[in-house]
């Protein structure tokens, strides 16, 4: 495949991804699809817009007339694009099912019509729900217990059902929680580092007893691009190989990095349907595939760490606590090569 579609291509793990995509000699041509919404920054692609391979589209994945001219030309679709701030979805989740489920029917629609030869659907661990013991493997029922990973569960099967019942090449990938150079600071990673740095403290829920799998950003795309171009149609999978820790834990690591000590952070009580333990199997991307994970913690946290400190222009001005932007015009094309 010479020409790839990457929805919400200006966040921060489809920014990363596009960057992988731009420096691959058989990939021609990199079009981002992306709202520019909070989440989502022109600024995350420096380095990469001026590529003569790259075209940006600012548009809806809801809009459907937008949505099939973009995709009309394209070998395939990589699929980012979502509501993901797990706290929003408590409060109001319509967002969350119209751009998740309805967004995600939308995109499978026009890969149908346009017949494309791989759809790949990004989706999150958080969809099994929680895990006190053992590991999820791609078979492992659907249990989401938070507004947001239900919503993500669902375009899951509306990803699945249109393999099923049209053929669209649909593959899925199941990451673990991820972090990075230049993450929002809704995250946990880069909410607590930004604070750090700037010397004040951060809360942790309950006693910081709940455990994820902290996968650098580099290796999910690792795996996702893997699963692009020979990932088998109608199959799942999870991408892990990160490290297990407990948010507590995690906190202690980035004290270290960030120069402070146990005196900033303040323990809170536990959020509602806060599930104590993500856990997936990631051995059939590794066997099928031959992912293999290359950032340690120790590295990536203080990769994650030096970036924030150098570019406090990107942080500083409060934006961690800013309210969604309103959505744009449904359509405005800017592209980086001639026409």
């Amino acid at each position: 495949m010479e020409a790839v579609l990457v929805t919400g291509g200006a966040g921060f793990v489809g920014s990363h991804f596009v960057k992988r995509l731009l420096a691959s000699d058989d990939i021609a041509a990199v079009t981002v699809l992306d709202t520019l919404t909070y989440a989502g920054r022109t600024e995350n692609l420096a380095g990469s817009i001026a590529s003569p391979k790259l075209s940006f589209v600012r548009g809806n994945i809801l809009d459907q007339r937008v949505v099939d001219e973009v995709v009309r030309g394209h070998d395939a679709i990589v699929h980012f694009a979502a509501e993901s701030h797990v706290d929003r979805s408590f409060l109001d989740a319509t967002a969350f099912l119209t751009t998740n489920v309805l967004g995600t029917h939308t995109l499978l629609d026009a890969a149908r019509r346009h017949h494309l030869q791989k759809f790949v659907h990004v989706s999150t661990d958080e969809v099994y729900g929680p895990m006190p013991t053992g590991c999820a493997t791609e078979t492992f029922p659907l249990n989401a217990t938070i507004p947001y990973a239900a919503s993500k569960a669902a375009s899951d099967l509306m990803a699945l059902s249109a393999f099923r019942t049209d053929g669209v090449p649909v593959c899925v990938t199941r990451s673990s929680n991820q972090y990075g150079p230049h993450q929002h600071p809704e995250k946990l990673v880069p909410r607590f580092v930004t604070r750090l740095l700037k010397g004040e403290s951060v809360t942790l829920h309950g006693q910081g007893q709940h455990v994820r799998n902290w996968l650098h950003v580099e290796d999910n795309c690792q795996g996702i691009d893997l699963v692009l171009r020979a990932g088998v149609p109608g199959e799942i999978y999870n991408v892990g190989g990160g490290t297990d820790l407990t948010t507590r834990d995690l906190t202690r690591h980035l004290l270290a990095l960030c120069g402070a000590d146990t005196s900033a952070v303040t323990y809170i009580p536990d959020r509602k349907s806060n599930d104590i333990r993500y856990a997936m199997d990631w051995s059939k991307i590794a066997n099928d595939l031959g992912y293999r994970p290359t950032w340690s913690l120790t590295d990536g946290l203080a990769e994650t760490v030096d970036w924030y400190r150098t570019h406090p222009e990107r942080w500083s001005t409060g934006e961690e606590d800013a309210a969604p932007a309103p959505a744009p015009a449904p359509c405005t094309a800017t592209k980086t090569k001639e026409s």
